[in-house]
């Protein structure tokens, strides 16, 4: 890696093989071709966007905003970002306009890219807010960002930036108010992409099966950073398929998912011993693995799935091992239910309330440090420095407890965070806009175990005097507003919610309540 630019992809471009004309990525077109990609199309094609956004002469550090489908057109976007020197900033496929406008609005892109289906209600909501210049790209390969691009030049020099220069804005929703955009600069990002490299063991020859989405930590940095940085190529699964999916483990060595991916693996009968043979690792996060899904995985492929820990602000942070880690006693066992040790240059500790250090064993908040850690919230200085102790370590908002051996595991989420086939549901943002909704006096919106997403979100609402509610109207009217993730799968009307002393509304109440909903 040059010291002199410390761009993230002048380091992943340093990383390709010296054989360009290798595959690098293997994907399937709509209509069900093979498409292949070689390293010198990425290289070239990344120029191209890159070139053509050096040509719209955006201000220093411009954010880039990209709500499209998966594609690997879509990741070329990304690289480009990265190398014309510009702040990325991906936003979920699901996202309905009350949230787009909150972000443009937020963020101020000097560009948004959005598929061509949405061209009309998102460049009236860009335009609006003074954004310049609105692009349009499609998953099969077509929309005006690749026109425009096709007419610039294949070569393109990365932009000088430092380490601490920002390279990526993530929105993670808060349990009080708006989203924030977490800060990520290229330092933090190349710093946990090296540091991965090593702990899970890639190697030459290593093949990725790319199964996630690209609009968050897991699929777009920790996925796609490690592949290019070893050189690998990577199986792009446009949609998840688990026949596709369990099918491509012939030709591929790692696969990464959240435990929905794993638990519709699991329904398939061609998943067994023989299918899983030639792979190297599973890797699961995002959200909670369940024991059941641990073991029965280990019974049907023989493989122990690795499970670890991060955060759209921090990266990763903790791992089970992939091998015998000198550190920690020469311990090899990934233990289900807990997400491992923290990873080399994290620091983790678990504190109580009073930010004092508790005994090993014992349960309290989890807070990190080390160079993955963000910058802080976008044009937040007040909620970052909230977020962060007066010695360094940032407050996480989950809550666990570090085992005699060094395992950690995470047993709650101080925020009422609900996890929902890997993507975050914060209650206080579909709480608020329940109560908005004509009759509603309160809402209380907690999380469920659900068999296939892990949790789901349950809905309460009271109503308001002489008022007269239907909950699957209430669901109906948000599934306009939000996306479909965020939406509960149930609403229940009661006349009151639980309350302590204090009048909090005690949602460990609710929770037990309902968690029998879904067998």
């Amino acid at each position: 890696m040059s010291t002199s630019n410390q761009n993230l992809f002048a380091a992943l471009r340093a990383a390709f093989p010296a054989d360009l004309e290798q595959i690098a990525v293997e994907t399937m077109s709509a209509s069900g071709e093979p498409l292949l990609y070689s390293w010198r199309d990425l290289d070239r094609a990344s120029a191209r966007i890159a070139n053509l956004l050096a040509a719209l002469e955006l201000p220093e550090g411009s954010r880039i905003a990209v709500q499209v489908e998966k594609s690997v057109e879509a990741m070329l976007l990304y690289l480009a970002t990265l190398r014309a020197g510009h702040v990325f900033l991906p936003l979920n496929t699901a996202y309905q306009s009350a949230e787009i406008e909150y972000f443009v609005g937020n963020a101020e892109p000097a560009v948004v890219v959005c598929t061509p289906g949405n061209f009309g209600w998102v460049s009236k909501i860009a335009f609006t807010a003074g954004t310049q210049h609105v692009f349009t790209l499609g998953d099969d390969r077509t929309g005006s960002l690749l026109e425009r691009a096709a007419h610039f030049g294949d070569d393109h020099v990365p932009v000088a930036r430092g380490a601490d220069d920002l390279a990526a804005i993530l929105y993670t929703s808060g349990t009080t108010g708006r989203s924030k955009g977490a800060m990520l600069t290229h330092g933090n990002l190349l710093s946990n992409a090296v540091m991965l490299k090593d702990y899970w063991g890639w190697v030459p020859g290593d093949v990725l099966i790319h199964a996630l989405p690209i609009f968050h930590v897991h699929g777009l940095f920790v996925a796609i950073h490690a592949a290019l940085l070893n050189g690998s190529k990577m199986i792009w699964l446009a949609k998840f398929d688990p026949r596709a999916a369990i099918a491509a483990m012939a030709r591929a060595t790692v696969f990464m998912g959240v435990p929905t991916l794993y638990v519709r693996m699991l329904a398939e009968q061609g998943l067994t011993p023989e299918a899983a043979r030639h792979m190297r690792l599973f890797i699961s996060g995002s959200a909670p693995l369940l024991i059941e899904t641990f073991q029965e995985w280990q019974r049907r492929t023989g493989h122990t799935i690795l499970e670890r820990y991060g955060m759209s602000e921090t990266i990763m942070l903790t791992s089970n091992p992939y091998q015998a880690d000198a550190r920690h006693g020469d311990q090899d066992e990934r233990r289900g239910a807990t997400v491992g040790f923290p990873l080399p240059g994290v620091g983790l500790r678990v504190v109580d309330d009073a930010n004092q250090d508790l005994p090993v064993g014992e349960i309290g908040n989890i807070q990190v440090r080390g160079p993955n850690v963000f910058q802080g919230y976008w044009r937040m200085p007040e909620k970052t420095a909230e977020e962060f102790t007066a010695d360094g370590w940032f407050k996480t908002g989950d809550v666990g407890r570090v085992d005699e051996r060094g395992y950690v595991s995470i047993v709650g989420r101080s925020k009422d965070l609900i996890i929902s086939g890997g993507y975050n549901v914060y209650p206080a943002e579909i709480e608020g806009y329940i109560n908005e909704m004509p009759g509603v006096a309160e809402s209380a919106l907690v999380g469920v175990p659900h068999p296939d997403f892990g949790e789901v979100g349950v809905a309460v609402v009271i109503a308001k005097p002489g008022a007269q509610l239907d909950g699957e109207a209430i669901i109906t009217a948000l599934k306009g507003q939000l996306a479909n993730f965020k939406i509960p799968k149930r609403c229940f009307v009661a006349t009151e919610l639980p309350r302590n002393t204090m009048g909090k509304v005690q949602k460990n109440l609710l929770r037990e309540q309902h968690k029998g909903l879904f067998p």
